[in-house]
């Protein structure tokens, strides 16, 4: 028998892809009939925000807060994207009611496929570990950081990193 499948499911943990690593391609459903690819958006910084579930109250508060400051994302040129395993009918219902302005993508079926390449998909729940990434205009992950599930993990460790790619006469300028 392998390790892993000799390893409790309550037990196992993720690994999530650190800075430095290429960051896998995916293609998702935005909606019920839009995919959203993530080579579509080369050239500018991602924020992907990967999220247990839509309608947990955690989940809904770090969501708020990331809508709220799309301003702060906007003035880096980042696009944020949530990404859950809820299905994307879930998500319009979601993005509605919470009045969100940014892309929730729908890892739904295969379940988690996307989380798992990025090591933060949480096979004992079937969730995704709440975790975040903010990956280049080249592809490459410049930060990553997984909080507690129970926690929301707030927007600081994002605008620093977005900061970070910021050329060195911007950042002065910036100062």
């Amino acid at each position: 028998m392998s390790d892993t499948l000799a390893t409790p499911l309550n037990t196992m943990r993720t690994t999530a892809l650190a800075a430095g690593a290429a960051a896998p391609l995916f293609s998702l459903n935005a909606t019920p009939n839009q995919t959203l690819s993530l080579s579509d958006l080369r050239g500018r910084p991602i924020i992907l925000a990967f999220y247990p579930a839509d309608w947990s109250p955690v989940c809904g508060d770090q969501m708020g807060l990331y809508n709220a400051i799309l301003p702060e994302f906007h003035r880096f040129d980042a696009q944020l994207l949530g990404i859950s395993v809820d299905g994307a009918w879930c998500h319009a219902a979601f993005a509605e009611q919470r009045h969100l302005h940014f892309p929730l993508l729908a890892d739904f079926e295969p379940k988690g496929a996307v989380a798992q390449r990025y090591g933060v998909y949480r096979p004992q729940d079937g969730t995704t570990e709440r975790a975040l990434f903010v990956i280049d205009g080249e592809g490459i992950i410049r930060w990553s950081y997984v909080s507690p599930v129970g926690i929301n993990p707030g927007a600081d460790g994002i605008l620093a990193a977005l900061e970070a790619l910021q050329p060195q006469a911007t950042q002065g300028a910036r100062s």
